[in-house]
């Protein structure tokens, strides 16, 4: 036994230079994450973002984005788990009312093609074994499904002006937007954090029309254990995807409950105190409706967000996955079609790295 104490000994040592590296390695992470949120480019406690980044800007808020914040997101996908966030969309989809519906028609299909000989590579004559094709033509919104709001989507004023004072009468058309369209949202890669508050209450789904407040962001941060940063995507989780089934042909149902969301003042909470640089939920339209009695807009969330902060609305993101494992903090990546005009990124398939 005597003999066997220098390697006990030596054990220890090891394993308390082991633990003291560790506590040293999360001390230095904590510290760096401390400084991430404090240095964080263009926001400012209190005041949120805002028309900072000069006269020709078309980003807004996610701007912030570094080569340093996206590996730091990266790094949160230890595990290589990926959820998929995007929902599947068809004609029969349900669809928030101030949007047209959607169609999808076979332009070429196989029998056609050989039908009508309207190409001359398709003749017999030179296509022996009847090759042949499936492409569609599409009729659809571009504020359908999983999607990201541009910054030029929502107009205020008698100029209907957009984000970063981009006016109707100098920069729309006939053929979309020409300022502030889809192809400005740059592809995004940051820590991404799901408030569950449908969670929070214990219910599958929140009732229709609640109303999501400061307070129930503070109430999810803490029975979660999760902490917010600057840069951060967060996504509220209603409850209500989990009506969507195959293609969200379950209209009725999920009419009613579409209907939760965020207030105004939760908005207000999460851009200036806490530096949220996109938000989104499981909705169509993120925020409560209808709008509180005497607010001066039908939306006065999205006014807010695009217009007045630059601040991105992702809506119809599928969060049930990653409530169901209690995952709450991941690598959000998100990339939108880029089609010069449309005023949202949409039928997305943004994903969750865990």
């Amino acid at each position: 036994m005597l003999k066997n104490r220098p390697r006990l000994h030596r054990a220890y040592g090891l394993f308390f230079i082991a633990v003291g590296a560790l506590i040293a390695q999360s001390m230095y992470v904590f510290s760096q994450k401390d400084n991430t949120s404090t240095s964080i480019k263009g926001w400012k406690k209190g005041e949120g973002w805002g028309w900072i980044w000069g006269e020709a800007d078309e980003v807004g808020s996610l701007n912030a984005m570094t080569p340093e914040s996206v590996a730091s997101a990266m790094n949160i996908a230890r595990q290589g788990r990926i959820y998929d966030l995007g929902i599947t969309y068809s004609r029969r989809s349900f669809k928030w009312p101030g949007h047209s519906p959607g169609e999808v028609m076979s332009y070429r299909s196989p029998e056609g093609i050989q039908r009508q000989l309207d190409h001359d590579f398709v003749s017999p004559d030179v296509n022996k074994i009847a090759t042949a094709w499936h492409s569609c033509a599409l009729f659809i919104n571009d504020n359908v499904a999983t999607q990201i709001d541009g910054l030029g989507h929502i107009t205020a004023g008698e100029d209907h002006h957009w984000y970063n004072g981009f006016r109707e009468g100098d920069w729309g058309g006939d053929f979309g937007l020409r300022k502030c369209d889809a192809t400005t949202i740059p592809p995004i890669v940051a820590r991404g954090v799901m408030l569950d508050v449908a969670g929070l209450k214990g219910v599958d789904q929140l009732d229709a029309h609640y109303a999501i407040t400061p307070e129930d962001v503070e109430a999810s941060l803490k029975k979660q254990k999760t902490q917010l940063q600057p840069g951060d995507v967060v996504l509220f989780r209603t409850g209500t995807l989990r009506h969507w089934g195959d293609d969200g042909s379950n209209v009725d149902v999920l009419k009613e409950y579409d209907t939760a969301g965020i207030t105004l003042e939760t908005a207000k909470h999460l851009v200036e105190e806490y530096g949220a640089m996109l938000i989104g939920s499981d909705t169509s339209g993120l925020e409560v409706a209808p709008a509180p009695d005497g607010s001066p807009t039908f939306i006065p969330v999205h006014n807010y967000l695009l217009v007045e902060q630059g601040v991105h609305i992702g809506e119809f993101h599928y969060l049930e996955d990653l409530a169901r494992d209690n995952v709450y903090e991941f690598c959000y990546v998100a990339t939108v079609n880029k089609i010069a005009g449309t005023t949202a990124g949409f039928t997305l398939r943004p994903i969750a790295i865990r």
